[in-house]
């Protein structure tokens, strides 16, 4: 473990969805692409006839806060989890100190280089499984980010070792955009409400297929849910993606979507199975997520090879303390992954 930098900032702003998608299968997304159930579809087609009313979020604010076993005050719905970061680098841009915890998603730094704050780096790295280590991060931090799970390594840390990081005087800010996607979200924070400075980060688009939506919310306490909301704009969520915000946090969503983190459970030990019995593959860690990250040599080769055998993958090196040779897929049904497999043998054969 240890800090880093070691990254360009432009690299950090690269995304999954800015590869070319022209007849290839995306695995280089994380976004669930099922059909959208009519529960889902329905209430935010009929927010279309109604589109000059400016939109309210109080009703998703209470649906929302009830998911989570919270109050409406406690909750700020946001244009996809991505904002938050922004609203947070903005509103506590005077940190002294603040640590971003990677590899993990590079929107926090983003956000706050574009803040005028240079955020330190923490590394995990692979010999320990990327496993986190509350005690390595330093006393004085005074803005901590991590991701749980965190994206790209899979990895989730234990819901203990990330609250022992909660102090007076500290922002500990929890990106669990990718939570639902572990069966009965165990090290999920979202319901305590006892831990000072905790900010946790939710976003709606990844089991539900509405990236396009924009749609994500914050949980905190109050004093930190109105100073982000005084970095908004006026009206910021559309009213389809606040009625999506209602649907998906009904007792009946919320059932599917357990069953859905289910799934993706089964889907992915089928893909890890394969990953592992495929010759110079080394998984990064046993993966809890919608998506595996591994290794293999000569990573930029390999994922070209992919491309030319219908399939995108998410290249590694734009993470801080990864690099070319780490490539993350998608976890999708079985039969995609069977065929992903067999282009990737492929590819590390060098054949065609």
């Amino acid at each position: 473990m240890g800090l880093g930098t070691g990254i360009t900032d432009e690299l950090l702003s690269y995304h999954g969805d800015a590869e070319p998608l022209d007849g290839v299968v995306d695995l280089a997304v994380n976004v669930r692409t099922a059909p959208m159930p009519d529960w889902l579809a329905k209430p935010i087609a009929a927010t279309l006839t109604d589109l000059a009313r400016y939109p309210d979020s109080t009703e998703a604010r209470e649906a929302l806060a009830a998911r989570h076993g919270r109050t409406a005050d406690e909750v700020l719905v946001t244009a996809g989890a991505a904002q938050a970061f922004t609203l947070i680098a903005h509103a506590y841009a005077h940190a002294r100190h603040p640590l971003v915890v990677h590899p993990q998603f590079t929107e926090p730094d983003v956000a706050l280089i574009a803040a005028g704050v240079r955020p330190d780096r923490h590394i995990l790295v692979e010999h320990t499984g990327f496993a986190f280590d509350p005690a390595s991060v330093p006393v004085d931090a005074d803005l901590v980010m991590i991701g749980n799970p965190t994206n790209p390594t899979s990895v989730v840390h234990p819901a203990e070792a990330i609250a022992s990081l909660a102090r007076s005087g500290r922002l500990l800010v929890v990106d669990e955009a990718f939570a639902d996607t572990v069966p009965g979200e165990p090290a999920s924070l979202s319901r305590r409400r006892d831990l000072p400075g905790l900010v946790v980060i939710r976003s709606l688009t990844k089991t539900w297929g509405l990236a396009g939506l924009r749609i994500g919310y914050v949980l905190a306490g109050r004093d930190v849910i109105d100073r982000l909301a005084a970095q908004q704009s006026r009206w910021p969520v559309s009213a389809p993606a606040l009625a999506a915000a209602v649907a998906c946090a009904s007792p009946d969503a919320v059932r599917a979507e357990e069953q859905i983190a289910g799934q993706i459970a089964a889907e992915r030990e089928h893909l890890v199975r394969l990953l592992a019995g495929v010759p110079g593959v080394t998984l990064a860690a046993p993966p809890a997520s919608s998506f595996v990250l591994f290794r293999v040599d000569g990573g930029d080769r390999v994922r070209a090879r992919l491309r030319e055998r219908g399939f995108v993958v998410r290249r590694g090196d734009s993470f801080p303390g990864l690099g070319a040779d780490w490539l993350r897929a998608a976890v999708r049904e079985t039969l995609v992954s069977d065929a992903f497999i067999a282009a990737l043998r492929d590819s590390l054969e060098g054949g065609g």
